[in-house]
């Protein structure tokens, strides 16, 4: 077991499916800040403000760069978060899915809204997990879970958030989002130091409140998967698109695209 673990951690996971890491990026902060800055003065085709009407701030937010932001490779390849992340999934190995930067400058009035990972992607499986790490301290602009949402009965519907629209047509076949504050449900939330994360499972719902701090809340997201993650086809484009990726239902991720980072 990784020193950063404990058996309580493991077993958290397993049953809520989130559970904090204390010092997961702590070695590897400058250099995810170096990152971040440089995404936001180069930013990829998936870049976005999140501009809404009526709403004050920045909310930068962008994924899928590490392989054109030398800072992001060398902190998934090095630090320990594949090898922990093993260790809570109960996995042989674990592939990248992506990375993800959002940013909420000082005085961001935009909430990220309530919503689960994983009906936007292309991949299923038990073995899932979101590393989300600030780079500032954190306490009203943490991040904000459900635990146990990923045992739900249904898929949470995946909505765009600024445009407040369904991603795919057949609603039916999802759950609308929930307001857990609204309904009562318990919600966990940390405060946070620059490099600590929350793990948890791509089916968790979770969002997080604005930044009205006088601080910025910088935020590195790692996206990886286990040995039972396999293609599944959506009714509908999915984020990120990955197109032209020639993967079947079921197949496990091609691993030219997703490669292995860790294997025991």
């Amino acid at each position: 077991m990784h020193a950063l673990l404990s058996e309580t951690q493991i077993e958290e996971y397993q049953r809520d499916g989130v559970t904090v890491i204390r010092g997961l990026f702590a070695d590897h902060v400058e250099a995810l800040r170096a990152g971040v800055a440089r995404n936001m003065a180069e930013p990829g085709p998936y870049a976005s403000e999140n501009e809404k009407q009526g709403e004050t701030g920045r909310f930068f937010d962008d994924y899928c760069n590490w392989q054109r932001i030398p800072e992001f490779e060398e902190v998934i390849r090095t630090s320990p978060a594949a090898e922990v992340a093993a260790e809570l999934m109960g996995s042989e190995t674990v592939q990248l899915f992506h990375d993800h930067v959002l940013v909420k400058e000082p005085g961001t009035s935009l909430a990220t809204p309530w919503h689960t990972d994983g009906p936007y992607y292309f991949v299923k499986g038990q073995q899932t997990i979101s590393f989300w790490s600030p780079l500032d301290a954190v306490k009203e602009a943490t991040l904000r879970m459900v635990p146990g949402s990923h045992q739900w009965e249904k898929p949470v519907l995946p909505m765009r958030w600024v445009k407040e629209e369904a991603y795919f047509p057949n609603i039916e076949d999802y759950m609308p989002v929930p307001d857990p504050e609204a309904e009562g449900v318990p919600i966990a939330e940390w405060e946070m130091e620059p490099g600590d994360a929350v793990a948890f499972n791509y089916d968790i719902l979770h969002g997080a409140r604005g930044n009205t701090s006088a601080t910025r809340r910088r935020a590195f997201s790692l996206r990886l998967v286990g040995d039972d993650a396999r293609y599944v086809e959506r009714p509908g484009r999915t984020s990120p698109p990955f197109p032209d990726h020639g993967m079947v239902e079921g197949q496990k991720l091609r691993e030219d695209w997703f490669p292995v980072i860790w294997r025991r």
